[in-house]
């Protein structure tokens, strides 16, 4: 059980936080709500996003190709981030398990839909076999990168958050995320790619580096966002919560 005494009010947040002893049978308005918003925002950007590849021009930089997903996929840090400040680790903990559940499921639903034998009057197997036909190691690594990443990223967040007493949220959701997307990355591009033959292996490192500095930066920007809805759900839900006495095991469902 996590024990909390009364605590200054978070830099940051500006609203006034009733922090009271974890009630374990306590309901909240908005949790759920973040909850699905996570979710979809991870499924979404891991389907729909890495059907294309992108290539947008950088000043001083030049073309630069991407999956569109890398657009999105950093928006479940955020709500991370979100998850783990005003609810604590626990909790986060849950919806990180729920995420997790839902791609597994979305990636065997897929498979077996294209593995299903079209009908004769349907002409769009092939395009539906590239949108949705992930081979097995790319979809294993990428539940393993997002199982190790949000935890790492959950983690050193509610610790830095008891190690700051609260302050610089900023520094904590980017730094949380610094770490949580090098695991992701690094991780990620090397199972499922390396020696494949869909990306030489050479360009690896580079491609690593690249993502990660832009999911990072998607960081960045929504560190305003971040603050306007952590400081919003404190007050709303009476909740700012510190994990001093968590059990850190990713592999409970306990709160």
């Amino acid at each position: 059980m996590d024990l909390r005494g009364p605590l200054p009010a978070p830099r940051g947040a500006s609203c006034n936080v009733t922090d009271t002893r974890p009630d374990h049978r306590r309901s909240y308005r908005y949790y759920d709500l973040v909850m699905a918003a996570f979710v979809a925002v991870y499924l979404c950007s891991n389907l729909i996003g890495p059907a294309k590849a992108a290539q947008v021009t950088l000043p001083g930089i030049g073309p630069v190709t991407f999956g569109a997903g890398v657009l999105f996929f950093p928006i479940s840090y955020v709500f991370g981030d979100i998850l783990t400040e005003v609810y604590g680790y626990a909790r986060a903990r849950r919806v990180i398990w729920t995420g997790f559940a839902a791609m597994a499921f979305a990636s065997i639903m897929a498979a077996t839909v294209v593995a299903l034998p079209p009908a004769p009057t349907w002409q769009n197997q092939g395009a539906y076999e590239i949108a949705f036909g992930n081979t097995w190691r790319i979809v294993g690594a990428s539940l393993l990168a997002f199982f190790c990443g949000e935890f790492v990223n959950s983690f050193v967040l509610a610790k830095m958050k008891v190690k700051m007493e609260g302050r610089q949220l900023w520094m904590r959701t980017i730094g949380s995320t610094i770490f949580g997307e090098a695991v992701d990355s690094m991780l990620f591009y090397p199972l499922a790619f390396y020696g494949a033959g869909l990306i030489p292996n050479e360009l690896l490192p580079t491609i690593m580096l690249s993502q990660f500095l832009g999911k990072v930066g998607v960081e960045v920007l929504f560190t305003p966002v971040t603050y306007w809805i952590v400081a919003k759900l404190k007050k709303a839900e009476h909740e700012d919560f510190y994990d001093r006495a968590t059990d850190f095991t990713p592999f409970s469902l306990e709160t």
